[in-house]
């Protein structure tokens, strides 16, 4: 299972996915689209693990074809009309942003702490139990590990939330669903949130919204950091400085994302 994130413009996102569907000779390729003003990847990275969602068995991955899935129709109607457990199988940092009503939060560190939450939670093995998380793919490795622990009665979320509340936005998701890229996290509309943005102190969504006290750059950071003086600067490098030289100003930082377009555009020589 492959899972890629990519921003382009519209016309050059159809082309892609296209050409995609050609090389892979495969017509069912689920895609989830979300729009972002900036370009939220500082560059283009691929990397080969082990495993692509971490659980600690690398032996433990999808077979050919569904194991379960819900569409976001399906998962709609069995809440609606049936006694079920919804678990969130994302990290804590992220529940807190939003999750879908009565569902339980095994407060993960990690995805790895998901099969302790499992024995612990000594969850009825004669009840419905549905899973999701942010696109899908976690919940391919932990419905595995629920099936191998007895669990037959499962089920997860075909798309995650972003596909869900694509088709149903407002609905049993309540809140903003968090992203790992610069738009942090999407709201009800897939659109990058103005509520939140990444400490630069700790990297956790922060929704403490600052003037950086060495350059005056406009930033967010985590309440807990922010009860440190220095740290309400946006960046480590303010942070350093300030501490150095609280009296003196820096020149304004430039935001991530503008910063690459600008890169790219003096070395192309556009």
């Amino acid at each position: 299972m492959y899972k890629r994130q990519i921003s382009s413009t519209p016309l050059e996102l159809e082309n892609f996915k296209l050409s995609l569907a050609q090389i892979l000779k495969c017509s069912n390729i689920q895609f989830k689209n979300s729009w972002a003003e900036k370009n939220p990847f500082r560059r283009f990275k691929v990397k080969i693990r082990p495993e692509i969602v971490t659980i600690g068995d690398p032996n433990l991955h999808p077979g050919e074809g569904k194991n379960n899935h819900l569409t976001p129709t399906e998962w709609n109607n069995v809440i609606e009309n049936e006694d079920v457990i919804l678990i969130d199988t994302r990290n804590q940092y992220e529940t807190e942003l939003g999750k879908f009503n009565g569902a339980l939060d095994p407060n993960l560190n990690t995805f790895q702490d998901f099969a302790n939450f499992v024995d612990a939670a000594n969850l009825p093995k004669d009840k419905k139990i549905l899973m999701y998380c942010t696109g899908g793919i976690r919940c391919e490795k932990a419905i595995l590990e629920m099936q191998r622990k007895g669990y037959e009665n499962v089920f997860q979320l075909e798309g995650g939330i972003l596909k869900y509340i694509e088709e149903y936005p407002n609905k049993y998701y309540q809140g903003e669903c968090f992203v790992f890229d610069h738009r942090v996290a999407l709201d009800q509309n897939l659109q990058p949130t103005e509520k939140l943005g990444l400490c630069p102190h700790c990297g956790q969504p922060g929704d403490v919204k600052i003037d950086c006290l060495r350059c005056d750059h406009e930033g967010f950071v985590c309440a807990p950091c922010g009860e440190q003086e220095y740290n309400k600067t946006c960046s480590k490098n303010c942070a350093h400085q300030y501490k150095l030289r609280p009296h003196q100003k820096g020149a304004k930082q430039i935001d991530v994302p503008a910063h690459c377009e600008q890169f790219k555009k003096s070395f192309l020589g556009e």
